[in-house]
């Protein structure tokens, strides 16, 4: 744009200085040739006025010209670059001589611009011929450069009748393939002298809507001395109002301080109007208003005391970039009330449930294969953009809700160094408990790395995997450590190269759907019994295990349920990459009341189920044979734990008598009787 604000400026210097020049009574069309001649010679462009041309030059200079054509650049889309209806010009030229610019007038009427840049990136305001201001270099014996001054010559300037009517600004750009038309540009500035009030106001037409154009300054001289000036600008449509009113600086460096106010009732419509259309199902970007003091400092800019309202989010903050140094660096902070994130998702599908995924049974059953399973993606992880700028963010929710996920208070730090990113998860305060955490993405080298911990305390289960998942099969207060590492280029990769470690308590809960107790006596309706889910329960006072990942490979030996009467270990594996499940629940009836357990509670009746499968299709099953292969074993330690007439005649079926030594013969189908025992 600044080439183009030259390139103009150029026009119009050329254009005064060849009309001054020229003689009086010249006839008119020696007047157009030589004013012509002169735009060719410093553009290398042909200008045309096709009009009448009048010009004088006592006591003031004053030119009206009419039907004027300025020649675009060779092979661009529009053969003219510039073309005005009629110019007016009337400057007093005395005043000059004293460094005082005094317009009387000065009219364009239905200007018409058009900018083009070529498929090969040139802009045709670049023109053939050198510029005739770069010609005009400061004497050698100037010791102070113009941009140091922070100044000009103009010791004053006075504005008269100065009208932009009916403008028209077009610009395309062939490289992309699009095209950009502002038109009805209408414009009229007041400008008395340089210490009187100054006002430019306009309006224009873009996207089918009007925007309203306001400019004023109480004292307009520091804008042209490069002191400071106060400055008031407004921008109004019916989907977006902006003003500024603060002060402007142009010596040394730009300085700007200043209220500033945005504000659009529907950021939606904002976007479809720039021709960005927002699609997403969620309901919310409705008003949007952004308030607070800007600064700019050279190459430092800065929003304070910032209030931001979107939606029924608000929030306070602060931010500021430096761009001087080798990476633009960004440091902000922001403060909001609850982040209520649901209006900005889609809305949940029916049957789906809260944390988006269907509710039903546990277990296998026919169809819960139709759907096509999940599965990693192979879309290479681009984090080059790391590498852009250096930053420091500060966030503080008074609350969160996602779905049905209620989150506390919570403050997290994030911080960017040359491409590696760190998240610190300060504060977390989720159903009761409170957890921190980190997460780093390291995107300095060609391959990604991910880490990540995160430790969670006194969480009440219930609640959270009801809201989370949909999922109110287990009660209890949990506790959470982990810590894992990946490296890959993609989402597979990562998967396939995670490694890490972590640990999971419940405390006093229950799982539901499923009484471990019963199973022991009786499997099959443990397993079969259509009820079960909805009336039956296993109290535990502890649930525990720990886990490692290597290569992907989740392990885990010591899971852990402490209940009265029942204790219930776990082993298994879950290879994660492959996203399938090898796992085994081993329960045992025991004659302890206490929910610790204690050295004593190692021997009891075992029935072990057998968790397999995909993710996706997860099978639950009764391991019989391993039943019977542990009773047999040791069946008086194993039918000591339940006592009474069940266990001694379990056991005397074992031993191959009749309870009372009398020597009974075991039946060869005495395996299938004992698996009657623990259901089909």
């Amino acid at each position: 744009m600044k080439k183009v604000l030259i390139g103009i400026g150029v026009l119009v210097v050329v254009l005064i200085a060849a009309v001054v020049a020229i003689p009086l009574f010249v006839p008119k069309e020696e007047i157009k040739t030589r004013v012509t001649d002169a735009v060719e010679s410093a553009t290398g462009r042909k200008l045309t006025i096709a009009g009448d041309l009048s010009v004088s030059v006592i006591p003031s200079l004053e030119l009206v010209a009419e039907e004027i054509t300025f020649a675009n650049a060779e092979g661009a889309a529009e053969p003219n670059m510039a073309s005005l209806q009629a110019l007016r010009l009337k400057l007093q030229i005395l005043p000059l001589l004293t460094g005082n610019v005094q317009v009387d007038e000065f009219v364009l009427v239905d200007p018409v611009i058009n900018l083009e840049i070529d498929e090969n990136g040139k802009p045709n305001w670049e023109f053939a011929q050198a510029p005739a201001a770069d010609a005009a270099a400061a004497p050698s014996g100037d010791t102070e450069s113009s941009e140091g001054s922070g100044g000009s010559a103009i010791s004053d300037l006075s504005l008269g009748d100065i009208q932009l009517v009916n403008g028209n600004l077009k610009f395309t750009d062939a490289a992309s393939g699009t095209t950009q038309e502002i038109s009805d540009i209408n414009l009229a500035v007041t400008l008395t002298d340089l210490d009187s009030p100054f006002t430019a106001d306009g309006s224009l037409q873009w996207n089918a809507k009007t925007i309203e154009l306001a400019v004023s300054s109480e004292k307009p001289r520091g804008l042209t001395t490069g002191e400071e000036a106060p400055v008031a600008l407004s921008v109004g449509t019916d989907v977006i109002k902006l003003s500024f009113e603060g002060s402007v600086a142009t010596a040394a460096k730009l300085l700007v301080a200043g209220a500033l106010d945005v504000s659009t009732p529907s950021i939606r419509d904002l976007a479809a109007w720039t021709g960005n259309p927002i699609e997403f199902e969620g309901s919310g970007l409705g008003p949007f208003n952004l308030a607070g003091n800007v600064n700019v400092d050279g190459a430092t800019y800065s929003f304070n005391d910032a209030k931001i309202g979107i939606d029924e989010i608000a929030g306070d903050g602060r931010v500021s970039i430096a761009t001087a140094g080798a990476k633009p660096q960004i440091d902000a902070e922001l403060n909001l009330g609850v982040l209520d994130l649901n209006p900005y998702l889609p809305p949940a599908k029916e049957g789906e449930a809260a944390g988006g995924s269907s509710s039903g049974g546990t277990g296998s059953s026919a169809g819960a294969g139709d759907a096509k399973p999940a599965d990693w993606s192979d879309d290479p992880i681009d984090v080059s953009g790391l590498q852009a700028v250096n930053a420091n963010f500060a966030l503080t929710v008074a609350g969160i809700l996602v779905q049905e996920i209620k989150v506390g208070q919570s403050a997290l730090n994030v911080g960017l160094k040359d491409g590696l990113l760190g998240v610190d998860l300060t504060e977390l305060n989720l159903y009761d408990g409170k957890g921190t955490g980190k997460f780093t993405v390291d995107g300095r080298n060609a391959v990604p790395a991910i880490s990540k911990s995160f430790s969670m305390s006194g969480i009440a289960a219930e609640p959270l995997l009801t809201d989370a998942a949909g999922f109110d099969r287990l009660s209890g207060t949990g506790n959470m450590e982990i810590a894992v590492t990946a490296k890959g280029g993609s989402q597979r990769q990562m998967v396939e190269n995670l490694n890490g470690k972590g640990a999971v308590t419940f405390n006093d809960g229950a799982i539901k759907g499923i009484n471990l107790a019963a199973m022991v006596r009786n499997a099959a309706n443990a397993f079969l019994d259509p009820g079960a889910s909805e009336t039956q329960k296993t109290d535990f006072a502890e649930l525990s295990g720990s886990f490692d990942i290597k290569q992907g490979l989740l392990n885990n030996q010591d899971l852990k349920l402490l209940s009265p009467l029942l204790r219930v270990e776990g082993k298994g594996t879950s290879d994660l990459p492959k996203r399938t499940v090898d796992y085994r629940v081993e329960p045992k009836a025991v004659a302890s009341l206490e929910g610790q357990g204690s050295d004593g509670d190692a021997s009891g009746l075992a029935v072990p189920v057998l968790v397999s499968g995909p993710w996706h299709n997860l099978s639950y099953k009764p391991d019989l044979a391993g039943a019977i292969e542990g009773l047999a074993k040791d069946p008086g330690k194993a039918l000591e734990s339940l006592g009474g007439d069940t266990g001694k005649a379990l056991e005397g079926v074992l031993k191959g008598g009749d309870g009372e030594g009398g020597g009974v013969k075991i039946p060869e189908d005495a395996g299938k009787a004992l698996k009657g025992l623990f259901g089909n």
